[in-house]
């Protein structure tokens, strides 16, 4: 039981959240499920799972909020489940910090798939909040410097004019991936496939969120958009 990963599982819908826990718990999670936000913020602070799954309408302290929560207190990692594909929904779970998000209804391999995903680059098998530093390209390469942003790929740590920079294991990835290639310009199906490990397509609204959030926290003009193309880092 000790080394098995824990889910928190937060859905309203006593059905899917029964049907879910169950078909979760066969491909060998751990799982506490809870129907409300408020019992589920209660239960990420008594348990501090390896991952959270949040349904966005929930009652009590709604999904995005509920995700707010979380990523004041950790970076473990999010995915958000939408019964829409709306593009409200989504980009609203994802700028509170989601690393993914997954629509209702679901087959039950794919969201073991994306699990799997999401904690494969976290660095997971089971345990809590770890960066994988072993993985991403720009791994073990030491201090990167990109005028007053500092990367320190060994020590996963980034300042900004020697001020500590914030990020989310994510986040981190993505500017790794960056920084591996400065100049280079980066598809957003090809950070898909290096950052969020999807081996098929997904929706590069995950990547556009991200990029964002990252240029809110190391400079907006760091990160350059090259329509029609994808994105670089400026040298």
């Amino acid at each position: 039981m000790a080394d098995q990963t824990h889910v928190l599982f937060v859905e309203d819908d006593d059905v899917i959240r029964e049907a879910t826990q169950l078909a979760l718990e066969r491909d060998g999670f751990a799982v506490t499920a809870m129907p409300d936000g408020l019992s589920g913020l209660e239960a990420f602070r008594a348990d501090r799972p390896d991952i959270a799954l949040l349904d966005v309408m929930v009652p009590g302290l709604d999904g995005v909020s509920l995700c707010r929560r979380i990523r004041d207190e950790s970076t473990v990692p999010v995915i958000m489940l939408s019964a829409r594909a709306d593009s409200i929904d989504v980009v609203l779970g994802l700028e509170a910090g989601a690393d993914d998000y997954v629509t209702k209804p679901f087959d039950g391999a794919v969201l073991v798939a994306r699990i799997r995903a999401v904690l494969r680059r976290f660095g997971h098998a089971s345990g809590g909040d770890r960066v994988d530093d072993s993985a991403g390209p720009a791994a073990g390469g030491g201090l990167l410097a990109f005028g007053e942003l500092e990367i320190d790929t060994e020590g996963m740590e980034v300042r900004r004019a020697g001020e500590p920079v914030a990020l989310t294991p994510t986040e981190m990835r993505l500017l790794l991936e960056f920084s591996s290639a400065p100049g280079t310009v980066l598809s957003r199906d090809k950070l898909l496939e290096r950052v969020w490990d999807y081996g098929w397509g997904g929706d590069t609204r995950v990547v556009d969120v991200h990029v964002q959030r990252l240029r809110t926290k190391i400079g907006q003009d760091r990160i350059e958009t090259v329509r029609g193309f994808g994105y670089k880092l400026k040298a």
